[in-house]
C-alpha cells in the first residue's frame, strides 16, 4: 500500500511537470499568455481525471514486480482515456462555462503528452520493478546456488522463467546444455546456451556448477539415463522434470522437479503390456495377492487394480503395511471393493477359511522370507514359511478351484548356495508339482533383485549416507540384476497372462551391476564424493551370499515368449506324492538342529551347495 501512495504522488508531479513541458515544446518554449491562463484553469482537473482514470484501469492495486505487458497496456488506455475526458471536460467547463479562448490544448500539445505521460507513469512503475528485483538480488547474492540447466527447449525456457521469478529458490542461472548445435552460443531468456552433453562436466568444473536440472521431459528414456550418468560424475545434485507423460497439460512449473535416484540411473524403459491377455485373467475377477503388504506385494496391488479386478484381496501377517496400503488404493481407488486379511499363510485351517470365503480366481503369492544372511541363521523359519507356507497356499488354491496361481521366485533359486534359494527352489518344485494333478494353472516367475525394496541394499546405502558413512559392501567384485518395482509387479503380471501350466517364467534382468559402482552412484546423487566425504569399506562375503547371481539355469534351455521381457523354461515332471512326503519330512525337521535342515535341503534340492 505504501509503495501504491508512492504513486499517487508521482503522477501528481508528473501530469504537472509534462502537460507544461508539452507546452514548452510546442511553442518552442515561449508558450503564449492565453494558453498560460488555460494551462492554470485545466491543470487540477488533468490530474483528478488522471487519478480517476489510473484507478479505473486499476494502476495503484498491481502489485508491479510482477508488472508485464498487461500492465503495460493499463497505462496506456489510462493515460489515452484522460486525454479524451480533458477535451471534453474542457469544451464543457473552460470554453462554454468560464468562456475561455480555447476549448482545448493544440493537438500536438495533446499527443505530446500522451508520448511522455505514457513513459513517465510506465518508466516510474517499471523503475520500481528493477530496483526492486536489484535489491531482492544484493541481499541474496551471496547465498545463490551456481545452476546449469540440460535441455534449452520449451522445459528448459520455462525453467528459467520459473526461477527467475522465485528469487527465494536462490539460484544464479550460469547457463544452459543443448545437444543442438545450433543452439549452441545462443541467448534464451538472457541465458546462454553453452555447449553440448560433452562439455557438461568442463562447464560444471569452470562456473563451480552446484546444482544441475534436466529439463528433457520429451527426450527418449536411453537419451536422458546417459545424460544423468554424465550429470552424476560431476559431483552436483541433480533435479530432474518427470517424462512428458507425466506432465499434465504439458506445463513445466518448478514444483515439478525431483532428485535424480537410482532408478533413473539403472531403470530401463517402461513396460510395454498387452493388456487384452491381461484383461482376461484379471478384468472382473477375485484376484488375492499373498504377502500383499511387502514391496513386490505391495506394487502387484498397484498394477492389478489398473485393470478393474471384481476384487482385491490382500493378505498379510504384518498389518502396518497392509494399513498403509488399504488407505492408499481406498483413496485413489474409492469404489474398488477391497478387503484386507491378516492372516499367516503356515496356518493351514485359517487359509482354508480365507479361501472358503473368497473364492479367489487368481492368487499372486509373494509372501516369503527372502533376507539371505537372516535366513542362514533362521533355517527352521525359512521352511516354515517360504516352503510349509507355499505348500498351504497351493494346496488350498488346488482345494478351492483357483484358475491361475503364480508363485513370485527368486534368481537366487538357481544353483542355490544358501537356505533362502534352496527354499525358493523347492517352492518352484511344489508347484510344478501341483500343476500336474490340479485344474488349476501354476506358474512360477523367476527374477532378481528389486531396487529400494525392502530389506535391500539401497535403503541401507542410504542411510549409511545419511549418518555420515562408511558404507559397507561385502567385496569389491560383488555383482547383481535389477530391476524397479513396478516393471517387476508390471512384468510378473504379464507373465500370469501367459500361463498354461507348470512354466517358470524368467524376465530379463538386463545387466548385472556391481554393487560397489551402485554405492558410489548414490553418494554422488547425495551431493557427496565417494571415498573423500563417505568412505567404502569391504566386509567379507556373508554366509551364504554368491559373488556372481545366475540368473539361468545352465542345464536347462529357455525359449522366448511374445514378450521380449519374459522367457519361459519348460515344464519339469515332479511328482506330487514327493512333494507331499518332503512336506511332512520338513515338518519334522524343523524340531532339530540346523545340521539336520540343511542336509534335508541338500537332499531335496540337489543343486543346493552351502558355502563353507
Amino acid at each position: 500500500m505504501k509503495s501504491n501512495k508512492k504513486f499517487l504522488i508521482y503522477d501528481t508531479i508528473l501530469v504537472t511537470f509534462f502537460l507544461y513541458f508539452a507546452l514548452l515544446l510546442r511553442f518552442d518554449f515561449k508558450i503564449p499568455s492565453e494558453y498560460i491562463l488555460f494551462f492554470k484553469f485545466s491543470i487540477i482537473p488533468v490530474i483528478l481525471i488522471t487519478i480517476f482514470c489510473n484507478r479505473l484501469f486499476n494502476l495503484y492495486d498491481f502489485i508491479w514486480k510482477y508488472a508485464s505487458i498487461g500492465e503495460l497496456l493499463s497505462i496506456v488506455y489510462s493515460v489515452t482515456l484522460t486525454n479524451i475526458i480533458f477535451i471534453l471536460y474542457s469544451y464543457t467547463i473552460n470554453y462554454s462555462l468560464l468562456k475561455l479562448m480555447h476549448y482545448r490544448f493544440p493537438a500536438t500539445v495533446h499527443i505530446i503528452f500522451w508520448v511522455l505521460s505514457v513513459g513517465a507513469l510506465g518508466g516510474t512503475r517499471f523503475l520500481y520493478r528493477i530496483m526492486e528485483k536489484n535489491e531482492n538480488n544484493s541481499t541474496m547474492n551471496e547465498k545463490k546456488s551456481k545452476l546449469l540447466i540440460v535441455g534449452a527447449g520449451d522445459a528448459g525456457a520455462m525453467l528459467i522463467k520459473e526461477v527467475k521469478k522465485h528469487n527465494s529458490l536462490n539460484y544464479d542461472i550460469v547457463g544452459l546444455v543443448d545437444d543442438d548445435e545450433y543452439k549452441v552460443g545462443h541467448v534464451i531468456n538472457s541465458i546462454k546456451i553453452l555447449g553440448g552433453r560433452e562439455d557438461i562436466e568442463d562447464i560444471c568444473k569452470k562456473y563451480n556448477v552446484e546444482e544441475i536440472f534436466i529439463a528433457l521431459p520429451s527426450a527418449p528414456f536411453q537419451e536422458r539415463k546417459d545424460i544423468y550418468n554424465i550429470c552424476k560424475k560431476t559431483g552436483c545434485k541433480l533435479k530432474t522434470l518427470p517424462g512428458i507423460y507425466e506432465i499434465i497439460n504439458g506445463d513445466v512449473n518448478i514444483s515439478q522437479l525431483r532428485d535424480v535416484d537410482i532408478n533413473d540411473l539403472l531403470g530401463r524403459p517402461p513396460v510395454k503390456l498387452n493388456n487384452e491377455n491381461i484383461n482376461e485373467y484379471i478384468l472382473n475377477k477375485v484376484v488375492m495377492v499373498t504377502g500383499g503388504g511387502g514391496s513386490i506385494g505391495s506394487e502387484l496391488c498397484r498394477q492389478i487394480v489398473k485393470f478393474k479386478p471384481k476384487k482385491l484381496i490382500i493378505l498379510d501377517i504384518y498389518e502396518n503395511n497392509a494399513y498403509d496400503l488399504q488407505m492408499e488404493l481406498k483413496y485413489k481407488y474409492p469404489d474398488l471393493d477391497l478387503a484386507v486379511v491378516i492372516a499367516s499363510i503356515r496356518d493351514f485351517e485359517r487359509l482354508k477359511e480365507i479361501f472358503e470365503k473368497y473364492r479367489p480366481y487368481v492368487v499372486f503369492h509373494a509372501a516369503a522370507h527372502k533376507h539371505v544372511p537372516l535366513m542362514e541363521d533362521n533355517a527352521a523359519e525359512a521352511i516354515k514359511n517360504n516352503i510349509i507356507g507355499t505348500y498351504n497356499v497351493v494346496k488350498c488354491s488346488h482345494m478351492y478351484n483357483v484358475r491361475r496361481f503364480v508363485q513370485i521366485s527368486t534368481d537366487k533359486a538357481v544353483n542355490p548356495t544358501n537356505v533362502m534359494g534352496a527354499t525358493k527352489r523347492f517352492c518352484e518344485k511344489i508347484i510344478q508339482a501341483f500343476d500336474k494333478g490340479s485344474e488349476t494353472e501354476y506358474v512360477a516367475v523367476r527374477f532378481g533383485n528389486v531396487l529400494g525394496s525392502n530389506g535391500s541394499v539401497i535403503p541401507l546405502f542410504k542411510k549409511q549416507i545419511m549418518q555420515g558413512g562408511p558404507i559397507t559392501v561385502t567385496h569389491p567384485e560383488i555383482n547383481r540384476f535389477f530391476m524397479t518395482i513396478p516393471e517387476a509387479a508390471q512384468l510378473v503380471i504379464q507373465a500370469g497372462a501367459m500361463a498354461k501350466g507348470g512354466e517358470i517364467f524368467v524376465l530379463d534382468m538386463g545387466e548385472p551391476v556391481k554393487i560397489v559402482d551402485l554405492a558410489r552412484d548414490l553418494i554422488r546423487l547425495s551431493g557427496l564424493k565417494p571415498d573423500v566425504d563417505i568412505k567404502i569399506e569391504y566386509s567379507g562375503l556373508r554366509p551364504g551370499e554368491k559373488l556372481y547371481e545366475e540368473l539361468l539355469m545352465d542345464e536347462v534351455a529357455l525359449t522366448s515368449t511374445e514378450h521380449e521381457k519374459i522367457f519361459v523354461e519348460k515344464p519339469m515332471g515332479f511328482d506330487i506324492d514327493y512333494v507331499e512326503k518332503s512336506i511332512e519330512e520338513f515338518k519334522n525337521v524343523i524340531e532339530k538342529d540346523r545340521e539336520n535342515i540343511i542336509e534335508l535341503l541338500e537332499e531335496k534340492v540337489p543343486t543346493y551347495k552351502r558355502k563353507q
